[in-house]
């Protein structure tokens, strides 16, 4: 497995079109939003230099990003590493014996493939392996 950088972060919001203005307001730009139907979430990237924070808004109170704000508030709610081969990566986590969450890659937003790792296995923080083309 090879991590290539750290990819996003990302951070749960009640109201992504409030939480885009403020981003705005400090000189960062949007590359646009996207639902995820798969994740009930509405999500839109904002690239600093190499990586991107990413917002993420539910699209359902049964979603993960509601119940994340309903247990903890909005904020930082994965941090996503950029993989050259998300296949390989999760093969070598579970042979290693760390709990994932995904034993295979979903669907994630701008086409990307992504598995999280479970926070019981990485001191707390939920890790998210993303592997993008290009």
């Amino acid at each position: 497995m090879k991590i290539l950088k750290i990819d996003h972060i990302g951070i749960a919001v009640k109201n992504l079109a409030e939480s885009t203005r403020l981003y705005e307001m400090l000189g960062i730009q949007s590359t646009g939003s996207e639902v995820v139907d798969e994740q009930k979430v509405k999500v839109s990237f904002f690239p600093v230099g190499d990586s991107e924070i990413e917002l993420l808004e539910s699209t359902s109170p049964e979603g993960p990003i509601a119940r994340y704000i309903e247990k903890n508030g909005e904020g930082i709610q994965h941090l996503a590493l950029r993989v050259d081969n998300i296949e390989v990566a999760l093969e070598e986590l579970k042979a290693k014996g760390i709990r994932l969450i995904d034993e295979k890659p979903r669907y994630g937003a701008g086409g990307a493939k992504i598995a999280f790792v479970h926070p019981k296995s990485t001191g707390g923080i939920l890790l998210e392996l993303s592997q993008r083309q290009g």
